[in-house]
């Protein structure tokens, strides 16, 4: 899906209300995220409108006074920004589609007794498999300030434990973050039975659709929530300076 094609209206303000940034900041045409540490998606400055490259300079002297490196978020309507960043030496980061689907999809077979619990606060076997999945301190952090609804997942297999995940709901969308599954445990079918557990509790708790992003590049992901039925919904990318390094969304 190019950067031009149709988006869920819904898409952005579902992100941002399951996975919120630390801080807020409207600086003329800019939402500046400030994300201490919690990767791209809380981290990244988005347009709210058309931009010129004076606002560009403004935005990045924001950014560096959040301390954070130089990182725009470029939305479907962005294509001038993102001409415009090209032109200043920025380069495209993670490419990231989204898929969603009614949670009537993935509630149609139960899933297996103990394969997937709700559990929140997460347990130390979740930080510990989030851990493993480079889903740090930070990251957690950014679980613990998402307001509605939300739970931890901890997946199961042969008595064992075999994923984690995190799931939360912002006006009637749930959305999946964080989805890891333990290097041993995998091939086991154990993903599949996490979004399936997240549309149950998502219905549950009042969602009537559950979505997801994830990166191009993980081909495995994409796979797996096509073969579920999820339709991709929009897609985004990032704009960096070669120079800079940044946590991956």
């Amino acid at each position: 899906m190019a950067a031009a094609e149709a988006v869920a209206p819904w898409l952005f303000a579902t992100v941002d209300g399951t996975w919120p940034a630390a801080r807020y900041i409207h600086d003329g045409p800019w939402l500046l995220r400030q994300g201490l540490g919690g990767g791209s998606r809380v981290s990244a400055t988005s347009a709210m409108g058309p931009v010129t490259e004076a606002d560009i300079a403004r935005a990045e002297e924001g950014m560096r006074a959040l301390d954070q490196r130089l990182l725009f978020m470029i939305r479907p309507g962005d294509e001038m920004l993102d001409q415009m960043l090209a032109a200043r030496g920025y380069q495209v980061m993670d490419p990231v589609q989204a898929y969603a689907a009614p949670v009537e999809t993935l509630t149609d077979i139960p899933v297996p007794r103990v394969t997937v619990l709700q559990v929140w606060e997460p347990l130390e076997i979740m930080r510990e498999i989030w851990a493993e999945g480079g889903v740090g301190p930070a990251r957690l952090a950014v679980m613990e300030r998402a307001q509605g609804p939300k739970t931890g997942l901890l997946a199961r297999f042969n008595d064992k434990p075999g994923g984690a995940a995190f799931v939360a709901i912002h006006d009637g969308i749930a959305m999946l973050h964080a989805l890891e599954i333990l290097p041993h445990q995998r091939k086991q079918g154990l993903a599949r039975w996490m979004m399936r557990g997240a549309a149950f509790w998502a219905r549950a708790n009042g969602a009537h659709t559950l979505s997801v992003v994830c990166t191009r590049a993980n081909v495995g992901a994409n796979a797996l929530y096509s073969s579920l039925g999820m339709s991709v919904v929009g897609a985004y990318h990032y704009r960096i300076l070669q120079k800079e390094e940044i946590a991956s969304d």
